[in-house]
């Protein structure tokens, strides 16, 4: 998958999860290539588009730590339930050395979750993560 393939299927998955939820479940979602220096921020979208690279190694450190010694292949999803403000929910690993960050910047996976409206997004996480296990992005 190519790169705008990718950012329309991230936005389209977004508004059906926006429209299951009654509200936006995440309000910012980012494109990462790893290493950064080689690429850091590829895409983003949300309310904090200058704070959001500044504020990148603090923001992720939740997640890092729960992913720490483990490997995902494209398409797998770690969620981290207690990521508290701007710290990073969520990511997916969607090409060879790329990742979709989710982040809701004033709630925690917990409080997501404890909406029952949950459930139907689930489905609609599942189908974007099927879709990059299928055709990765390629950068």
């Amino acid at each position: 998958m190519d790169l705008e393939t990718a950012r329309r299927s991230i936005h389209a998955t977004f508004e059906r999860m926006r429209a299951a939820y009654g509200q936006p479940v995440f309000d910012e979602w980012a494109i990462l290539s790893v290493p950064a220096a080689s690429g850091g921020v590829v895409a983003y979208a949300g309310p904090r588009p200058d704070a959001f690279k500044v504020n990148l190694a603090r923001d992720a450190e939740p997640l890092r730590a729960a992913a720490a010694g483990r490997k995902f292949t494209e398409g797998d999803i770690e969620f981290v339930p207690d990521a508290k403000d701007t710290h990073y929910d969520a990511f997916m690993k969607i090409g060879a050395a790329s990742y979709l960050v989710l982040n809701h910047t004033s709630k925690t996976m917990t409080e997501i979750r404890a909406d029952g409206r949950w459930l139907a997004v689930q489905s609609e996480i599942f189908d974007l993560s099927e879709k990059f296990r299928a055709d990765p992005l390629v950068m």
